[in-house]
Protein backbone atom coordinates (compact mmCIF):
# COMPACT_ATOMS: atom_id res chain seq x y z
CA UNK A 1 0.00 0.00 0.00
CA UNK A 2 1.10 2.99 -1.22
CA UNK A 3 1.00 6.68 0.90
CA UNK A 4 -0.21 9.19 -0.61
CA UNK A 5 -0.38 13.28 0.18
CA UNK A 6 -3.25 15.21 0.73
CA UNK A 7 -3.38 19.33 -0.41
CA UNK A 8 -4.42 21.39 2.55
CA UNK A 9 -4.27 25.18 1.64
CA UNK A 10 -0.44 26.13 0.77
CA UNK A 11 0.88 23.18 2.35
CA UNK A 12 1.26 19.82 1.48
CA UNK A 13 0.58 16.90 4.40
CA UNK A 14 1.50 13.25 4.27
CA UNK A 15 -2.58 10.70 4.31
CA UNK A 16 -1.24 7.26 6.55
CA UNK A 17 -5.12 6.38 5.17
CA UNK A 18 -6.09 3.07 6.28
CA UNK A 19 -2.66 2.33 6.65
CA UNK A 20 -1.32 0.06 9.87
CA UNK A 21 0.97 1.81 12.23
CA UNK A 22 2.82 -0.12 14.45
CA UNK A 23 5.12 2.07 17.29
CA UNK A 24 6.95 0.30 19.89
CA UNK A 25 7.30 2.96 22.29
CA UNK A 26 4.38 4.56 21.80
CA UNK A 27 2.79 5.45 25.24
CA UNK A 28 5.19 8.74 25.84
CA UNK A 29 7.38 11.39 24.04
CA UNK A 30 8.58 10.66 20.44
CA UNK A 31 6.58 7.90 19.51
CA UNK A 32 3.15 9.11 21.35
CA UNK A 33 4.06 12.58 19.41
CA UNK A 34 4.30 10.50 16.31
CA UNK A 35 1.41 8.41 16.98
CA UNK A 36 -0.36 11.59 17.40
CA UNK A 37 0.51 13.10 13.82
CA UNK A 38 -0.20 9.42 11.95
CA UNK A 39 -3.62 9.37 13.73
CA UNK A 40 -4.56 12.57 12.22
CA UNK A 41 -3.16 11.56 8.99
CA UNK A 42 -5.78 8.75 9.07
CA UNK A 43 -3.59 5.29 10.10
CA UNK A 44 -4.80 2.98 12.30
CA UNK A 45 -2.30 2.41 15.13
CA UNK A 46 -1.26 0.05 17.25
CA UNK A 47 0.55 1.03 20.42
CA UNK A 48 3.24 -0.99 22.12
CA UNK A 49 4.63 -0.32 25.60
CA UNK A 50 5.39 -2.37 28.48
CA UNK A 51 3.88 -0.44 31.01
CA UNK A 52 -0.28 -0.85 30.84
CA UNK A 53 -1.29 2.39 32.38
CA UNK A 54 0.59 4.41 30.32
CA UNK A 55 -0.67 2.45 27.59
CA UNK A 56 -4.05 3.20 28.16
CA UNK A 57 -3.23 6.52 28.44
CA UNK A 58 -2.19 7.48 25.25
CA UNK A 59 -4.50 5.54 23.02
CA UNK A 60 -6.85 8.41 24.88
CA UNK A 61 -4.70 11.01 23.81
CA UNK A 62 -4.73 10.05 20.18
CA UNK A 63 -8.45 9.26 19.92
CA UNK A 64 -8.15 5.33 19.91
CA UNK A 65 -5.63 2.50 19.53
CA UNK A 66 -5.12 -1.10 19.67
CA UNK A 67 -3.11 -1.60 23.24
CA UNK A 68 -0.06 -4.14 22.78
CA UNK A 69 1.43 -4.88 25.87
CA UNK A 70 5.20 -5.88 25.40
CA UNK A 71 8.79 -4.92 26.42
CA UNK A 72 11.31 -4.23 23.87
CA UNK A 73 14.29 -5.44 25.91
CA UNK A 74 12.68 -8.97 25.75
CA UNK A 75 9.78 -9.24 22.53
CA UNK A 76 7.66 -12.54 22.28
CA UNK A 77 7.22 -13.66 18.89
CA UNK A 78 3.18 -13.54 19.28
CA UNK A 79 3.86 -9.37 19.92
CA UNK A 80 2.15 -8.97 16.81
CA UNK A 81 -0.92 -11.61 17.20
CA UNK A 82 -3.98 -9.95 15.90
CA UNK A 83 -2.31 -7.76 13.70
CA UNK A 84 -3.37 -8.87 9.86
CA UNK A 85 -0.74 -6.59 7.79
CA UNK A 86 2.15 -3.53 9.26
CA UNK A 87 2.89 -1.14 6.90
CA UNK A 88 5.12 0.79 9.14
CA UNK A 89 6.74 -0.26 11.91
CA UNK A 90 8.34 2.51 13.76
CA UNK A 91 10.67 1.54 17.38
CA UNK A 92 11.56 4.39 19.08
CA UNK A 93 11.61 2.78 22.55
CA UNK A 94 14.82 2.54 24.91
CA UNK A 95 16.72 4.21 28.22
CA UNK A 96 19.76 6.33 28.16
CA UNK A 97 22.04 4.96 30.02
CA UNK A 98 24.74 7.20 31.43
CA UNK A 99 27.47 5.59 33.90
CA UNK A 100 31.26 5.35 33.76
CA UNK A 101 32.56 1.80 32.26
CA UNK A 102 34.28 1.08 36.02
CA UNK A 103 30.71 1.37 37.95
CA UNK A 104 28.54 -0.57 35.27
CA UNK A 105 27.58 -4.20 35.47
CA UNK A 106 27.44 -6.97 33.09
CA UNK A 107 23.71 -6.70 33.44
CA UNK A 108 23.84 -2.64 32.85
CA UNK A 109 25.84 -3.49 29.31
CA UNK A 110 23.69 -5.95 28.60
CA UNK A 111 19.97 -4.24 29.31
CA UNK A 112 21.40 -1.59 27.44
CA UNK A 113 21.92 -3.60 24.76
CA UNK A 114 19.02 -5.15 24.19
CA UNK A 115 16.60 -2.59 24.39
CA UNK A 116 18.57 -0.42 21.97
CA UNK A 117 19.48 -3.36 19.69
CA UNK A 118 18.81 -6.78 20.02
CA UNK A 119 15.39 -6.32 21.51
CA UNK A 120 14.28 -4.10 18.00
CA UNK A 121 15.84 -6.65 15.91
CA UNK A 122 13.75 -9.61 17.59
CA UNK A 123 10.75 -7.06 16.97
CA UNK A 124 11.51 -6.72 12.89
CA UNK A 125 11.99 -10.21 12.51
CA UNK A 126 8.66 -11.17 14.48
CA UNK A 127 6.90 -8.56 11.86
CA UNK A 128 8.06 -10.04 9.45
CA UNK A 129 5.67 -12.22 8.13
CA UNK A 130 3.18 -9.05 8.18
CA UNK A 131 5.47 -6.49 6.43
CA UNK A 132 5.35 -6.10 2.65
CA UNK A 133 7.20 -4.63 -0.49
CA UNK A 134 5.93 -1.31 0.60
CA UNK A 135 6.24 -1.06 3.74
CA UNK A 136 8.68 0.86 6.18
CA UNK A 137 10.89 0.56 9.15
CA UNK A 138 12.34 3.02 10.73
CA UNK A 139 14.30 2.90 13.97
CA UNK A 140 15.79 5.86 16.49
CA UNK A 141 19.62 6.04 17.35
CA UNK A 142 20.60 9.26 18.77
CA UNK A 143 23.63 11.55 18.43
CA UNK A 144 25.75 10.12 20.62
CA UNK A 145 26.39 7.74 17.47
CA UNK A 146 28.27 10.90 16.53
CA UNK A 147 29.10 13.51 19.34
CA UNK A 148 29.66 10.35 22.36
CA UNK A 149 29.11 11.35 26.06
CA UNK A 150 32.24 10.91 28.85
CA UNK A 151 29.97 8.39 30.24
CA UNK A 152 27.79 6.96 27.32
CA UNK A 153 30.05 4.79 26.19
CA UNK A 154 27.24 1.69 25.61
CA UNK A 155 24.83 3.66 24.84
CA UNK A 156 27.02 5.37 22.19
CA UNK A 157 28.06 1.22 21.08
CA UNK A 158 24.51 0.52 20.69
CA UNK A 159 23.18 3.74 18.76
CA UNK A 160 26.18 2.99 16.11
CA UNK A 161 25.13 -0.16 15.86
CA UNK A 162 21.55 0.59 15.17
CA UNK A 163 22.65 2.88 12.31
CA UNK A 164 24.97 -0.03 10.71
CA UNK A 165 21.84 -2.42 10.99
CA UNK A 166 19.66 -0.19 9.30
CA UNK A 167 22.54 0.29 6.20
CA UNK A 168 22.69 -3.62 5.83
CA UNK A 169 18.92 -4.07 6.37
CA UNK A 170 18.11 -1.98 4.00
CA UNK A 171 19.97 -4.37 1.13
CA UNK A 172 18.92 -7.30 2.96
CA UNK A 173 14.85 -6.61 3.14
CA UNK A 174 14.65 -4.79 -0.05
CA UNK A 175 12.42 -3.83 -1.30
CA UNK A 176 11.25 -2.87 1.76
CA UNK A 177 12.77 0.27 3.40
CA UNK A 178 14.42 1.00 6.65
CA UNK A 179 15.90 3.95 7.55
CA UNK A 180 16.75 5.58 11.24
CA UNK A 181 15.87 8.75 12.98
CA UNK A 182 18.71 10.76 14.87
CA UNK A 183 17.64 12.65 17.34
CA UNK A 184 19.70 15.52 19.65
CA UNK A 185 17.95 17.35 22.29
CA UNK A 186 14.54 16.47 22.79
CA UNK A 187 12.28 17.85 25.66
CA UNK A 188 10.96 14.00 26.26
CA UNK A 189 9.86 12.75 29.63
CA UNK A 190 12.90 10.91 29.58
CA UNK A 191 14.85 13.82 30.33
CA UNK A 192 13.39 14.29 33.55
CA UNK A 193 14.04 11.21 34.93
CA UNK A 194 17.60 11.85 34.09
CA UNK A 195 18.11 15.37 34.89
CA UNK A 196 14.96 16.25 37.59
CA UNK A 197 15.00 19.53 38.88
CA UNK A 198 17.79 20.83 36.63
CA UNK A 199 16.23 19.61 33.28
CA UNK A 200 14.87 23.31 32.38
CA UNK A 201 18.86 24.93 33.22
CA UNK A 202 20.75 22.49 31.64
CA UNK A 203 18.16 22.51 28.26
CA UNK A 204 18.31 26.45 27.86
CA UNK A 205 21.97 26.28 28.62
CA UNK A 206 22.34 23.87 25.54
CA UNK A 207 19.81 25.71 23.36
CA UNK A 208 22.35 28.19 23.24
CA UNK A 209 25.17 26.54 22.00
CA UNK A 210 22.90 25.06 18.93
CA UNK A 211 22.87 26.86 15.45
CA UNK A 212 19.19 26.43 15.26
CA UNK A 213 19.26 27.90 19.17
CA UNK A 214 16.78 25.76 20.68
CA UNK A 215 15.80 22.01 21.99
CA UNK A 216 13.70 19.72 19.82
CA UNK A 217 10.19 18.97 20.69
CA UNK A 218 8.62 15.80 20.37
CA UNK A 219 6.74 16.85 17.66
CA UNK A 220 10.11 18.18 15.53
CA UNK A 221 11.22 14.02 15.36
CA UNK A 222 7.93 12.97 14.45
CA UNK A 223 7.20 14.83 11.32
CA UNK A 224 10.95 12.99 10.54
CA UNK A 225 9.51 10.08 11.20
CA UNK A 226 6.61 10.43 9.00
CA UNK A 227 8.72 11.81 6.16
CA UNK A 228 10.58 8.58 6.53
CA UNK A 229 7.76 6.53 6.22
CA UNK A 230 5.75 8.05 3.13
CA UNK A 231 9.36 8.89 1.20
CA UNK A 232 9.25 5.85 -0.66
CA UNK A 233 12.93 6.94 -2.18
CA UNK A 234 14.60 7.32 0.92
CA UNK A 235 16.19 3.72 2.59
CA UNK A 236 19.64 2.83 4.60
CA UNK A 237 19.63 6.79 5.78
CA UNK A 238 20.16 8.30 8.74
CA UNK A 239 18.47 11.19 9.44
CA UNK A 240 19.92 13.56 11.89
CA UNK A 241 17.21 16.43 13.67
CA UNK A 242 19.87 17.76 16.31
CA UNK A 243 19.83 21.56 15.87
CA UNK A 244 22.66 21.32 14.25
CA UNK A 245 24.35 19.83 17.18
CA UNK A 246 27.01 17.55 15.35
CA UNK A 247 28.50 21.29 14.09
CA UNK A 248 29.58 22.37 17.24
Amino acid sequence: MQTSTIQTGNTQAQSFQGQNIVIIGGSSGIGLATARQAKNAGANLFLVSRNPERLREAAEVVGGATQIVADIAAPQPAIFAGIDRIDHLLITAGTVHLQSLKDQSEADLSKVIRERLIGPLLAIKAALPLLHAASSITMTSGQFASRPAAIGAIVAAAVSAVESTVRALAIELSPMRINAVSPGWVDTPLLDGLMGEAKRQVLEQTASTLPSRNIGRPEDIAQAILFLMANRFVTGEVLHIDGGGRLV
